[in-house]
């Protein structure tokens, strides 16, 4: 059974370091499910944006405990992907007003 699309890519990543890649590597970012593959993906990414996607490199980060006063809890985990477009390929804009 497949998952929606619109549930395996979450948000774009909107930082610096995303806008930077996306400029110099013609690489977006997206925060993905937890339990997304690589090619999982691929797919939603072409399918919602009408793109040609090229490759997929993926970061797993762990949530960490943090605290406020003398209340304590975790973060959640989370997924990274970096999306490579082909060459050629429509640039994806979600951060132009930035």
């Amino acid at each position: 059974m497949s998952t929606p699309h619109y549930q395996i890519i979450r948000r774009p990543i909107i930082t610096e370091k995303g806008l930077g890649v996306k400029e110099l590597q013609h690489t977006v970012v997206f925060e993905v499910s937890s339990r997304a593959t690589k090619t999982q993906i691929k797919e939603a990414v072409q399918q919602i944006f009408s793109v040609k996607v090229v490759a997929v490199r993926t970061s797993h980060f762990v949530g960490k405990m943090r605290r406020r006063g003398q209340n304590e809890g975790f973060r959640r985990d989370w997924k990274k992907a970096y999306v490579k477009l082909a060459a050629g390929e429509k640039m994806i804009e979600y951060a132009e007003n930035l």
